[in-house]
């Protein structure tokens, strides 16, 4: 940069001594505000690009790709909600219909209470086939799960219209606004981490307002991951995460969903993660 410095103000020096207009003090002051300027549009730029994987933006995040060995999960928005509590007015949830592949690509949006902590013992098997959805077992276990963006644990007495019903002593059940092809591990071991945060401020008498959406890249029939926020209307929740959807051991084709085996895809098991055989 000095060296550029050098040769730029000597060119200004002999050009304007040969036209006979010279003001040394203001040319060299014009030459290095140009530079400076360019290197700060360089800096910025750099800058924006190095922190892409914090950007809310669900194209940019559509784009990213899973790096075998690192963390599955990345904060947005610095791990802040973009939510706002002072929407929780209704005890509901917002399912956004399904686009013109079929596919959830949109987010759902939960208005959440307690009365919303659905018993497990009344869920009932998954029949829906999601969009890219290719079932494979390894030692008995799925490595696909029909993933809900709005967790069973966190939607009884939801509706399929979204609406509370006091009479619906279940969570949400095979509804297809609601479901994605999502991984074992994904679902398993890093999603219920986040849920179970959400869960903990409803056992604690907090609104909650919950919003997953599942992120598609293109016409992909699989999504790349999944998107998850809440935030609390005393804000002592608050928390903004993108999954990737991948498994262990596994290389998938985003496009269709297909899978191989891929001994050199090792993702790291997040510190206390729990684990639940078998959901498909």
């Amino acid at each position: 940069m000095k060296k550029l410095l050098v040769i730029i103000i000597t060119l200004v020096v002999v050009i304007g001594i040969g036209m006979g207009k010279f003001n040394i003090s203001s040319s060299i002051n014009k030459v290095k505000n140009g530079i400076q300027q360019t290197a700060s549009v360089s800096s910025s730029s750099q800058s924006s690009q190095g922190s892409s994987t914090t950007d809310t933006s669900s194209s940019n995040l559509a784009s990213l790709n899973y790096k075998p060995g690192s963390s599955a999960v990345i904060t947005v928005n610095n791990d802040k909600s973009t939510l706002n509590p002072a929407d929780w007015k209704e005890n509901k949830v917002i399912y956004s219909n399904l686009d013109s592949l079929n596919r959830t690509s949109q987010p759902n949006t939960a208005f959440l209470e307690a009365r919303n902590l659905a018993n497990d013992s009344l869920r009932v098997r998954q029949i829906v086939k999601p969009t890219g959805w290719h079932q494979k077992f390894v030692n008995r276990e799925a490595i696909l799960n029909r993933g809900h963006l709005i967790a069973y644990s966190l939607s009884k007495g939801i509706a399929y219209t979204g609406q509370y019903n006091p009479s619906l002593q279940s969570g949400d059940q095979n509804n297809p606004k609601n479901l994605f092809t999502q991984t074992a591990f994904s679902n398993q071991e890093i999603q219920t981490i986040y849920e179970s945060k959400v869960r903990d401020a409803l056992k604690q008498g907090k609104k909650v307002i919950y919003q997953a959406q599942a992120i598609f890249n293109g016409n992909d029939l699989m999504a790349k991951g999944v998107e998850l926020q809440a935030i609390s209307t005393d804000e002592s929740l608050n928390f903004n995460v993108f999954i990737f959807n991948v498994q262990p051991g596994f290389q998938f084709n985003y496009a269709d969903g297909t899978s191989k085996v891929d001994q050199s895809m090792t993702v790291p098991t997040p510190a206390g993660a729990p684990h639940f055989s078998n959901r498909n």
